[in-house]
C-alpha cells in the first residue's frame, strides 16, 4: 500500500539513509506531494534553504536544465535539494535523465514529482533509477479501501473515527486523497487530540447529512423499508449536487454485487474480507441476503443497468433523475 511504501521512505530519511534521486509517479498525487514537501522541510536547515534549495517545474525547464542544476555543488552545506515539480510535462523527454541517474552527484537530493504518469518499468531510466534512488508509485485507491486509509491516518495523529463518519467523507469526497486529508485536518482543528470522529461530527462541520446519504439508503433498502428509502430518494432529488445520479447508480450497483457474492459464500466469516468491507458493515450484507434471493439481485442489478442508461439519455427523453430513483426503488421492492 502506498501509505506504507511512504512511511518507509521518511523513517529511511530520518534515519540518515538519503538517496540522490526520489522518482515520485503516479496517479495518486496526494503522497507525492507529501513526500515532496518532507524531503524540501527536512534535508537541509532553514539557513541552509536559501542558496541550496532549488524548485523547477516541468513546464518551464528542460531535461538539461535539471541536470545542470543537480550536477552544482552546494554552498556551505553538505547537500542541496533540487525538486523538480510537475515533472510530467516533461514525459516526452523524460528517458534523457539516463545521463545523470547513471552518475548522480552525491551531494545533490533530485526529486522528480511525476504525478499522473509512471515510468515504462522496460526502459533503463526505470531500472537505473531503482538501483541508485529510490522510485515510488504512488496508486488510487478503489473507494472502498478509503475508509481504512482514513482510519489509519488519523490513528497516527492520535484520533479515531466511526466507520459511519469514514463512509460518509467516502461517499461525499470520493477517492481524491488530497480533499479528504484537507477535510480531516479542518476536522482536526474542531475537536480534541484523542476524540472521536463521529456521524454528527462531520454532518455539523463538513455538511454532510448522516440520515440521508448513501449509506443510509442501502442500510433502509438491506431492510425493505420502503418508507425511509423513499424519503432519502427525495432529499437526493433536491440536492443532486450533493448527491448526483451517477454516484448513486454506481454505489447501488456495487451493493447488490456485493450481496450477490455474500449469498454465494460458503463459509460467511470470510465476508469482510471477500467483499472488502468493514466488518462494521457486513450485517446490512447479511440482512439484503434475507430480504433479497440470488434471482431477485440478478433482476435488480439489471434494472439498475437500465436506470443508468436512461440517466445518461439512452431510452429516455430528459426524464428528471428523482424520477428515475423512484421507478428504481419500485423494482426493488417489487
Amino acid at each position: 500500500m502506498s501509505l506504507d511504501k511512504a512511511k518507509n521512505i521518511v523513517a529511511s530519511i530520518k534515519n540518515g539513509d538519503i538517496k540522490p534521486i526520489y522518482f515520485l509517479m503516479g496517479e495518486e498525487a496526494y503522497y507525492i506531494d507529501a513526500i515532496a514537501k518532507y524531503i524540501g522541510k527536512t534535508i537541509l536547515t532553514e539557513e541552509e534553504k536559501g542558496f541550496n534549495q532549488i524548485v523547477l517545474y516541468g513546464r518551464d525547464v528542460k531535461i538539461e536544465d535539471i541536470v545542470s542544476t543537480a550536477k552544482r555543488f552546494p554552498m556551505m552545506a553538505e547537500r542541496q535539494v533540487v525538486i523538480v515539480k510537475e515533472a510530467q510535462d516533461l514525459s516526452r523527454t523524460i528517458e534523457d535523465l539516463i545521463s545523470y541517474v547513471e552518475n548522480p552527484q552525491p551531494s545533490t537530493v533530485l526529486v522528480i514529482c511525476y504525478k499522473y504518469k509512471t515510468l515504462d518499468r522496460r526502459k533503463k531510466l526505470y531500472k537505473e533509477i531503482s538501483k541508485k534512488g529510490v522510485l515510488f508509485e504512488s496508486k488510487k485507491l478503489y473507494d472502498d479501501q478509503v475508509p481504512d486509509w482514513i482510519r489509519r491516518v488519523l490513528v497516527t495523529r492520535g484520533y479515531t473515527i466511526t466507520p459511519k463518519a469514514a463512509q460518509m467523507l467516502v461517499e461525499f469526497l470520493g477517492n481524491d486523497l488530497g480533499k479528504v486529508n484537507n477535510e480531516l485536518e479542518k476536522l482536526q482543528l474542531i475537536i480534541k487530540p484523542g476524540e472521536q470522529i463521529t456521524p454528527d461530527i462531520v454532518e455539523e462541520n463538513i455538511g454532510i447529512s448522516k440520515d440521508y446519504n448513501n449509506f443510509e439508503l442501502h442500510n433502509a433498502i438491506s431492510k425493505r423499508d420502503v418508507k425511509k428509502a423513499y424519503s432519502i430518494i427525495q432529499y437526493f432529488s433536491h440536492n443532486p449536487k450533493i448527491h448526483p445520479i451517477v454516484l448513486t447508480v454506481a454505489l447501488l450497483f456495487s451493493f447488490f454485487s456485493k450481496v450477490l457474492k455474500y449469498h454465494a459464500l460458503s463459509n460467511k466469516s470470510l465476508a469482510s474480507k471477500v467483499l472488502g468491507v468493514n466488518p462494521y458493515f457486513v450485517k446490512d450484507y447479511e440482512t439484503a441476503a434475507q430480504n433479497y434471493t440470488m434471482k431477485k439481485i440478478s433482476g435488480i442489478i439489471t434494472s439498475i443497468r437500465e436506470i443508468d442508461m436512461k440517466s445518461k439519455g439512452v431510452g429516455a427523453a430528459n426524464l428528471p433523475h428523482g424520477d428515475l430513483l423512484k421507478e428504481l426503488l419500485i423494482k426493488v421492492f417489487d
